[in-house]
């Protein structure tokens, strides 16, 4: 397993060895023991699967307080921009973002630490998306950004008009509105 340093610590892309031949392939997709050596010790308690069509954006999503979580992400069938903000006031990176084009062909996933929010777009006509998450979903710990703060300024590689949002991602207030968001200095895995 490669593992890529983006421009955020903490915030890691994960590319395994894929080994084929005539019949197909073979890769490990995952190991607690490489993960918790090269990147951090975490305990993934869920797996989650989502699919969705071009054009399609989800987030950008996080847990607040007790709940707060971590994912490591990935797209079987696909192809998606996954994207990482720093939500973490007194952060060096705070509003930042780090991206990635996961694909079902390149393999890749990605780690978002607790403390960043999360969201992707779907760039193929359709995507399954995979994601491992090291606490439940508890919905009254729910916290969103605007997919297009403009101080933020991803550029989600989709037309605006042909972005999809749900009724919710599409009342998300932009980061300097954000109620509660994490401070920089609380290790939220301690």
């Amino acid at each position: 397993m490669k593992i890529i340093t983006t421009e955020i610590p903490g915030v890691v892309i994960l590319e395994p060895e894929v080994f084929g031949d005539a019949r197909g392939y073979f890769f490990e997709s995952y190991s607690q023991r490489i993960f918790d050596q090269a990147v951090r010790p975490v305990r993934f308690v869920q797996d989650n699967e989502s699919q969705s069509k071009y054009g399609v954006l989800r987030g950008l999503h996080f847990q607040k307080g007790e709940y707060a979580q971590s994912k490591l992400v990935r797209v079987v069938h696909g192809r998606v921009l996954d994207v990482a903000v720093d939500i973490r006031r007194g952060s060096p990176t705070f509003g930042c973002y780090a991206a990635v084009e996961l694909t079902g062909e390149n393999k890749r996933q990605f780690f978002i630490p607790r403390g960043f929010a999360h969201g992707f777009a779907v760039l193929s006509p359709q995507a399954v998306f995979q994601y491992k998450c090291d606490n439940a979903y508890a919905p009254q710990s729910e916290g969103a950004i605007a997919w297009n703060d403009p101080q933020i300024g991803i550029d989600w590689q989709l037309p605006a008009q042909a972005v999809l949002l749900s009724a919710k991602d599409s009342r998300n207030p932009p980061l300097a509105e954000a109620a509660e968001l994490f401070d920089y200095n609380e290790d939220y895995y301690a």
